[in-house]
């Protein structure tokens, strides 16, 4: 889970790489088994990604900051 901002900024900047190197291989491999394979765990990442996004910002700045004191 993404505790701070800036976990949250690490993890826009991995989705963003990660959906480039899931966009170089849609432009790169020729083969579309070869593809789905090579992007499987790409896109595993970027769905799990996703939802810790979704679910940080779900939470409202003074919830997380009294959530954190509590653990």
């Amino acid at each position: 889970m993404i505790h701070n901002e800036e976990e949250y900024k690490t993890t826009l900047e991995r989705i963003s790489y990660f959906q480039k190197q899931v966009s170089h291989l849609r432009r790169t491999e020729t083969n579309p088994e070869n593809y789905r394979m090579s992007v499987a765990g790409f896109l595993t990442e970027l769905d799990c990604m996703n939802l810790e996004l979704r679910e940080y910002l779900w939470v409202h700045p003074s919830q997380l900051a009294e959530s954190l004191k509590t653990a």
